[in-house]
């Protein structure tokens, strides 16, 4: 397992090992301990998994407010996703900015986000599915959003406000200068 840091603080690139043989391929995709040796002490409660049928889809940007803040470990079964996390910890050095990477079934590649940030994707592919685990458990009334194609955080998503295909909720997030301070 390789694991990689990116431009943000505490958002990881994991890239697990896959053993092929002929009948397919064998990978550990978590184990708790890979995490911890990266100094990253999380307990996961709750899986989650998407299908989403056509390109185009954007789910997101989504957060937990305290105290159900969530960290994610985010992955792809199927198909591919434009995954994108945007820093909402005021104070911090990065506060405002975003990383965003291919994931994919055929990369075999995973993200780690810690508590703290914004998460959202754009499916590559028709019929991807997207599995992620949380580190707390969802509620409804601690879930916020973040307008996905906010200006101000400058995400180059591979499809235009025209063609993306949004949840009625998505499309009408407040923009990163209405949201109020969450992280400290």
């Amino acid at each position: 397992m390789q694991i990689t840091s990116t431009a943000l603080p505490g958002v990881l690139l994991i890239a697990p090992d896959r053993y092929p043989d002929a009948r397919g391929f064998f990978s550990e995709t978590f184990r708790e301990e890979w995490l911890g040796a990266q100094g990253i002490d999380r307990r996961f409660v709750q899986d989650n998994h998407s299908l989403s049928r056509e390109a185009g889809v954007v789910r997101g940007l989504h957060f937990q407010i305290p105290p159900f803040e969530q960290a994610k470990l985010v992955r792809v079964a199927a198909g591919a996703i434009l995954d994108v996390a945007v820093d909402l910890r005021r104070g911090s050095p990065s506060f405002g900015r975003h990383v965003a990477t291919r994931l994919s079934a055929a990369e075999w590649n995973q993200i780690f986000i810690p508590e703290g940030f914004a998460h959202g994707f754009c499916v590559l592919e028709p019929d991807t599915q997207v599995l992620y685990k949380a580190s707390r458990y969802y509620s409804a009334a601690h879930e916020r959003g973040l307008l996905w194609n906010d200006p101000a955080l400058g995400i180059e998503w591979p499809v235009g406000n025209g063609r993306a295909v949004l949840s009625d909720k998505d499309r009408h997030h407040p923009t990163l200068a209405e949201l109020p301070a969450v992280f400290e």
